[in-house]
């Protein structure tokens, strides 16, 4: 379970490296963190295992991607985060 949280960090992170602009990259990987996170509080409520104080469980994963995910927002701007909800900097269009 480690190892494919691990993937699923890793591949969104390497491509919104590559594919959107620097100044967005710690908004958007702030929202990612926030969205596995949630991933796993559904996943450790699904497969309910014992309680294992020597093992990590899913409600550890998502403590930390909450934990890292709070810190990328905070080391990103309000400005990037305006960025990121925008596209490409513009208001989008209302009707």
């Amino acid at each position: 379970m480690v190892i494919l949280f691990s993937l699923l960090t890793a591949l969104p992170a390497v491509l919104s490296v590559h594919l959107l602009e620097p100044a967005l990259v710690l908004p958007a990987f702030s929202v990612l963190l926030f969205i596995e996170a949630g991933f796993a509080v559904i996943a450790a409520r699904w497969i309910q295992l014992p309680d294992n104080a020597g093992a990590i469980t899913l409600w550890d994963l998502a403590g930390g991607f909450t934990l890292i995910g709070c810190a990328a927002a905070v080391f990103s701007e309000p400005d990037q985060a305006a960025l990121l909800l925008t596209e490409h900097g513009r208001l989008p269009s209302r009707p």
